[in-house]
């Protein structure tokens, strides 16, 4: 049986933990503050598309208590990332890999990569290489999730739709058994999890969903469905929409589907995304990851992107304002 560490498990680890405690796995959790205390007394709840399940975990508030696992899913926001490095210390093994299952441009971007920009750092991500130190490429897995979830209360999430999945992929495009072992889990438990070689194309069709609804939603206030219902919000959210595809194209990856049909998809959930989650509950708030980074890399690769640029700089003045965001450093 694979024992498996969900650390920082929030919406997005709950879901994953009881998916993979679903699946057979032998599963604990490294959470805090009251739904780390509803987990130890009554489980996870999941309220997803498939039903209603409970599962029981081992729940516990520093890594140091569970000791060593055979793969550790990181799922805290990309803020706490460089402390979380560092925390998970007592989970690895000699071969324990590290799934880094986060939203944006995620740290280990240029590495493994192949390009003609391989090893690259991306500073502002990894402040003095910290994440890298600690955990090296080395143990590295990339994760993109599609979950659309919510904690509702304590111990309990929901899930919004049945468009559920999570890609996991080797930085250097290998398929390996670490990666795999992992994904067999998550399928069996209900959550589509295709192990990939191409993680970075994953990661540029998450964005897409970020770069729109995220400085959208944070300047709204509201869902996606409620924010794209008016039509000059909407036009905004297909130009947006348009430029990350040319970002994207201009990094090697042809997302194929166009504008319209992503924004299509988009106005039609009624969910609030993470980074407006973050907002309203006064969590610091991934900016650099999902605004500050893609912006870099425009203006790197010579790709204008000035609805983007509006919207994202009025997002990241909200969210200083809020007190949520300061740079990297």
């Amino acid at each position: 049986m694979t024992r498996i560490c969900v650390f920082g498990a929030g919406a997005i680890g709950s879901h994953l933990a009881t998916r993979a405690a679903l699946g057979g796995a032998d599963v604990a959790v490294v959470a805090r503050g009251p739904h780390l205390d509803a987990m130890r007394e009554r489980g996870i709840t999941l309220h997803a598309h498939d039903g209603t399940r409970t599962v029981r975990v081992e729940a516990f508030a520093t890594a140091a208590e569970v000791g060593p696992v055979d793969a550790v899913l990181v799922t805290t926001k990309v803020p706490a990332l460089p402390a979380a490095a560092r925390a998970i210390a007592p989970l690895l093994g000699p071969d324990t890999p590290v799934a880094f299952v986060t939203n944006g441009i995620p740290w280990w971007y240029f590495l493994r990569h192949g390009g003609e920009r391989d090893g690259e750092r991306i500073p502002l991500l990894d402040p003095g290489a910290r994440i890298e130190r600690e955990i090296s490429i080395h143990r590295t897995l990339g994760g993109v999730v599609y979950s659309a979830s919510a904690v509702i209360e304590p111990g309990v999430v929901k899930s919004e739709h049945a468009d559920i999945r999570l890609f996991l992929g080797e930085p250097d495009g290998t398929v390996t058994p670490r990666a795999q072992a992992i994904a067999q889990a998550i399928e069996a438990g209900g959550m589509p999890c295709p192990v990939v070689t191409d993680i970075r194309h994953r990661v540029w069709g998450k964005l897409m969903g970020n770069l729109t609804s995220g400085p959208l939603c944070i300047l709204s206030r509201s869902d996606m469905m409620t924010t794209l219902a008016d039509p000059a919000v909407y036009a905004a959210a297909i130009a947006i929409a348009e430029e990350g595809a040319a970002l994207a194209q201009a990094h090697g990856h042809d997302l194929a589907t166009s504008a319209q049909a992503r924004m299509q998809r988009s106005a039609m959930i009624a969910h609030k995304p993470s980074i407006l989650q973050d907002l309203e509950l006064g969590r610091a708030m991934e900016i650099d990851a999902l605004f500050t980074v893609p912006l870099d890399l425009a203006r790197q690769a010579g790709v204008p992107m000035p609805v983007f640029e509006l919207t994202a700089r009025l997002a990241t003045q909200a969210a200083r304002a809020a007190g949520l965001y300061s740079p990297a450093g």
